[in-house]
């Protein structure tokens, strides 16, 4: 089913998949960046302290994932995103009237579990079940929602600091997260494949099972496959987070290298789609052991790159890891351990990942005070992600008999 046909006969529930995903950009890190400067400023914060309050803040929600993930399995899609999306549009609210610095954490805290943690959560999660067959096509299409808020929302963001307040601009996102909320109602009012419904909607795992969390987290293959699921988040959020350092290091100009966002969004867009149309083309299977690759590609380049141009290939190549990550990750946990308990299997995947994006920049920041600049970091880093291609190609090598397909 090419995916024109496959937009036409689903467009409602790929652009609720769509709105989850974008909306995740209030509780991210390239979305919360933009305003660093002037929270260290309106805090008094230095450098390491707003890093450590991130720090913290983040990885709460990360333990507090493991717990709300499983939400997913307990309540329709429609339900649940309502409280989530108020709870993202109240830790907005928080952002623009708080003074404090030690409820700063709990602001944090707030914005990456609505945010990055359950939105993201729901929009993955709703479109392995509501979709089998085409469960890579929906995937890559929901998932244009992280892709658009990434080149969107901070060119909007960053031209309105000219004319507004930043306090302001976290009352705007509110505003914009609680319109959102009655589109997604609209989209749903038929929601297909509700917990409620018979278990012959759901589709089991290895062995012909219905994996629980507690088997999985038993399971020889969730330790091989916890280096895949840590190490873009890891890394990647740290490749932005220490932007400004990569720049004066390399001589390059920020504006020059921001520039480049465009090409590596493109990308990312490019990568999502080809690797939907894999997945439902040749498995999950087939894609998982090198969907690494390109990020330790990537990395190798950025570290010798001595040009804006070459910049640009490591982007290039970065956003191509980030596309191939985006849906087989998610159809991954779907296809090996089953659709029934998808939201608490995936909570743990999801706690990672927001704990990924915890350690990383505090990892990358420590070493480069420690004198180790982030250009002399990334070919370790880029060796850290073929150690976790190899170990995922083992697991799928492992496993793949046991999926009775």
């Amino acid at each position: 089913m090419g995916y024109l046909f496959f937009i036409r006969r689903n467009w409602l529930f790929l652009l609720a998949g769509f709105l989850l995903t974008f909306t995740s950009s209030y509780g991210q890190t390239y979305f919360i960046s933009l305003f660093a400067a002037e929270i260290k400023i309106g805090y008094g914060l230095s450098d390491g302290q707003w890093g450590g309050i991130y720090t913290i803040g983040t990885t709460m929600s990360a333990v507090a994932m493991i717990w709300a993930g499983v939400l997913t399995d307990q309540f329709r899609v429609r339900t649940l995103a309502v409280g989530v999306m108020l709870s993202l549009a109240v830790a907005c609210i928080a952002m623009a009237l708080n003074t404090s610095w030690v409820l700063l954490i709990l602001v944090i805290f707030a914005l990456r579990l609505s945010g990055q943690g359950m939105m993201s959560q729901l929009g993955s999660v709703a479109m392995v079940r509501w979709f089998e067959a085409s469960r890579g096509k929906a995937l890559s299409l929901s998932s244009m929602g992280f892709a658009a808020g990434q080149a969107i929302l901070p060119v909007i963001f960053v031209a309105l600091f000219a004319v507004a307040p930043w306090r302001s601009l976290w009352l705007l996102a509110a505003m914009i997260v609680v319109l959102t909320i009655p589109v997604l109602l609209i989209l749903l009012r038929q929601e297909r494949t509700p917990q409620s419904m018979a278990a012959e909607t759901q589709i089991a795992g290895m062995r012909g099972l219905h994996w629980t969390r507690a088997k999985m987290l038993r399971s020889g293959l969730f330790f091989l496959m916890i280096p895949m699921i840590v190490g873009p988040s890891a890394w990647g959020t740290a490749l932005f987070f220490q932007q400004v350092h990569l720049t004066e290091v390399k001589g390059w100009e920020l504006v020059s290298y921001v520039a480049l966002m465009p090409i590596y969004t493109l990308a990312t867009i490019a990568a999502t789609f080809a690797s939907g149309w894999a997945i439902d083309r040749f498995g999950v299977s087939r894609i998982v052991p090198f969907q690494m690759l390109p990020f330790a590609l990537a990395f190798a380049v950025l570290a010798f790159a001595d040009t804006i141009f070459a910049a640009g290939i490591g982007l290039t190549i970065f956003g191509v890891g980030q596309g191939m990550q985006g849906t087989a990750t998610s159809s991954f946990w779907a296809e090996y351990y089953g659709t029934r308990h998808i939201g608490a299997i995936k909570s743990v995947a999801a706690a990672l990942m927001v704990f990924g994006s915890a350690i990383g920049p505090g990892i990358t920041g420590y070493l480069i005070d420690l004198g180790i600049d982030f250009p002399a970091q990334m070919l370790p880093i880029a060796v850290y992600y073929l150690c976790a291609a190899a170990l995922a190609t083992l697991g799928i090598l492992r496993y793949f008999p046991t999926l009775n397909r």
